[in-house]
């Protein structure tokens, strides 16, 4: 394999580009609701390139800012930068390279979005601090991944007085932040080592986990707001439906005294889970 083969293979893993599933899903059901209608091909390419640019402008940075961390927790110590296999100068580069995709495609959506672009930034930047101070991290990390549907609604001219696309951000914020806090006890132990918040350091395993079922419990409570506000069809109540049944098993198979399945409720099943809800909004409209 050549050398920027190799280069490039470690800019995709320190990104997790396949963690897009995550919210790239979820930025087309926060267009589709907006339109009730699939976007244009225009509009889908460009949503996806600034999905695509954000997303990895967020993982690098967030990657810069918690080197030093990451180099101290076994657990991350293999990651691209802590292990030096790539340069802060390459990983600042690679930055640079996704604010411009991002910009460039935000450009070509709706006017309103030409001005809300730092939000985003902003978010980018201040959530990897978060830890550092207050144990609300997982929440940020939430508000900020939950801007997708938010920002695909205003990108393809959804009305930006409506109600409904900043319940979709605050849904997808509680989903996030609960699955966060699910994440995060695999590093308890660091943590508290280290002085940094998280929900299970902070207040132990199982009143966390207690915690993301709320959480979760809020987030479908919110997608069953807005479907009824919209006057959806059945096919979003079925998507929803499974959606929430994923959720629940998701929170059955990790506990206090049992996270050995904490990769599974992570990585799989909120892949599963977004790809989901997109697939009960786009039969929706389509029907």
């Amino acid at each position: 394999m050549s050398a920027t083969a190799i280069t490039a293979r470690r800019f995709v893993s320190l990104v997790r580009l396949e963690h897009t599933v995550f919210a790239l899903p979820f930025a087309y059901v926060g267009a589709m609701l907006a339109l009730n209608d699939i976007p244009s091909a225009a509009q889908l390419l460009w949503l996806t390139l600034a999905m695509v640019g954000a997303r990895s402008l967020a993982m690098a940075l967030n990657r810069l800012i918690d080197a030093e961390i990451d180099a101290r927790n076994p657990r991350t110590a293999a990651r691209e930068l802590p292990a030096g296999l790539l340069s802060r100068s390459q990983v600042w580069g690679f930055s640079a390279l996704a604010l411009a995709v991002f910009m460039v495609a935000v450009w070509q959506l709706d006017p309103i979005v030409r001005w809300l672009w730092p939000i985003p930034l902003a978010a980018f930047v201040l959530y990897p601090y978060t830890k550092r101070f207050t144990w609300l991290c997982h929440l940020a990390l939430g508000l900020s991944i939950g801007l997708a549907p938010l920002g695909a609604w205003l990108a393809v001219g959804g009305d930006a007085g409506a109600a409904e696309p900043y319940m979709l951000w605050i849904a997808v914020a509680f989903w996030v932040g609960g699955f966060d806090v699910i994440y995060a006890t695999s590093d308890i132990a660091f943590d508290q080592r280290e002085g940094l918040r998280s929900l299970p350091a902070r207040f132990g395993v199982g009143p966390a986990l207690w915690v993301t079922r709320v959480a979760h419990v809020i987030s479908v409570g919110l997608l069953l707001t807005v479907g009824l506000m919209l006057g959806v069809g059945p096919a979003y109540y079925l998507g929803l439906a499974a959606v929430a049944g994923l959720i629940g098993y998701e929170n059955a198979i990790v506990h206090a005294d049992d996270l050995s399945r904490v990769n599974v409720a992570f990585f799989t099943l909120n892949g599963a889970i977004s790809l989901v809800f997109l697939a009960g909004v786009l039969l929706d409209v389509l029907t």
